[in-house]
C-alpha cells in the first residue's frame, strides 16, 4: 500500500456493508472462470504493439444463462450498445434507449445494495429521501450527456465512459472498467487480454480474486493498465462510485478503502454534476502488497 495512506474507516464500513449485501455477485470458479496467465509488461498509452503475455482469453467461462435471469444484469447488458465508441461524435438518445436507462435504474433501485447506498446518502444529506428524486439524481450522475471532446457535441456520459468504454481521437482507450463489457467484447473478438499487472512476480493475483489490474487491447488500441472489479453486480459498482462522487466536491477524489480482503484505491473524476470517470486500483489482496 502507498506509504502514508490509511484506509478511510467510514467509507470502508459502508462499502463492506454494500459488499455483504451484493447477493447478485457471481461466484468465481462456479459462475465464471478466469485465466490470468502472464504478467503484462510496460507499454505507453497510444502504443499498439504491447507484448501479449496471455494467449488465451481472460474469461474461459461465464454462465450467461444466469446473467439473463438477474434483472440488473439483463438491463445493464441492454445499455452496452447504446453509445458511439469515439469521443467527438455526438450521442443520440432514442426514446427506446431512454426507456432502457430507466429500466436499469428501476431494477437496481430494487436491490438491497442500492437501498443501503440511498439510506447512507440521505443520512449524509447528499441525496433526497424520495426514491423518485434519488433516481433522477442517479440519472444525472450517470446518464446525462455532456461534452468530453470540446470539438463535438454532447458525446459522452459517466455510464458510457466507465462501463462501456470510449476512444479518444482513435488513439487512446478511455474507461472500460467493467468486467461484463470486457467479457462480451472479448467474446466478440474486440478485446485481447494481454496479462495481469502487478509490481513483481510474487504478487500474482488469484483466479478467485474479485479485483484485477490488467492490460488489454480493444479494437486495436492498447490500454496499458486498467482496474476492474470481477464478478460484482452492476448495482454494486453504481452504488460504490455514486457514494464516492457525492461525498466530495473535488474535481478528482481518491480514497483508500479495505473492501473484503482487498485494499483498494477508488478514484472518481467529476464532470460538473456528473461522473467523468471512476475506477478501482488494487493496492493489495490477502495481505499481499501489489
Amino acid at each position: 500500500m502507498a506509504k502514508g495512506r490509511q484506509a478511510n474507516q467510514e467509507l470502508t464500513e459502508v462499502l463492506n456493508k454494500l459488499w455483504r449485501l451484493d447477493s447478485n455477485r457471481l461466484k468465481p470458479g462456479t459462475d465464471y472462470v478466469i485465466s490470468l496467465q502472464g504478467k503484462a509488461g510496460y507499454v505507453t498509452q497510444g502504443t499498439n504493439n504491447a507484448k501479449d503475455c496471455a494467449h488465451a482469453p481472460l474469461f474461459s467461462y461465464v454462465n450467461e444463462e444466469k446473467l439473463k435471469t438477474i434483472k440488473t444484469y439483463e438491463h445493464f447488458i441492454n445499455l452496452l450498445d447504446n453509445y458511439e465508441m469515439s469521443t467527438g461524435v455526438s450521442e443520440t438518445v432514442t426514446s427506446e434507449e431512454m426507456k432502457e436507462n430507466k429500466l436499469f435504474l428501476n431494477a437496481i433501485m430494487e436491490t438491497d445494495v442500492m437501498k443501503c447506498a440511498h439510506d447512507y446518502l440521505v443520512k449524509k444529506g447528499q441525496s433526497p429521501s424520495d426514491p423518485a428524486q434519488f433516481k433522477k439524481q442517479l440519472y444525472d450522475i450517470w446518464f446525462r450527456l455532456y461534452h468530453r471532446d470540446r470539438s463535438g457535441g454532447e458525446d459522452s456520459c459517466g455510464f458510457e465512459h466507465v462501463f462501456v468504454g470510449e476512444t479518444k481521437f482513435g488513439k487512446e482507450i478511455m474507461g472500460l472498467h467493467n468486467w461484463i463489457q470486457f467479457y462480451l467484447q472479448e467474446k466478440r473478438g474486440n478485446v485481447d487480454y494481454k496479462g495481469y499487472k502487478a509490481r513483481d512476480n510474487k504478487d500474482r493475483p488469484d483466479e478467485d480474486d474479485h479485483m484485477l489490474n490488467l492490460q488489454f487491447s480493444w479494437k486495436g488500441l492498447v490500454k496499458p493498465i486498467g482496474g476492474s472489479f470481477i464478478g460484482v453486480s452492476p448495482e454494486f459498482e453504481v452504488a460504490l462510485f455514486t457514494i464516492i462522487f457525492l461525498m466530495s466536491t473535488e474535481k478528482m477524489t481518491s480514497v483508500v478503502v479495505k473492501v473484503d480482503e482487498y485494499m483498494l484505491e477508488l478514484v472518481v473524476y467529476r464532470h460538473g454534476q456528473s461522473i467523468g470517470t471512476s475506477f478501482p486500483k488494487l493496492l493489495s489482496s490477502n495481505n499481499r502488497d501489489l
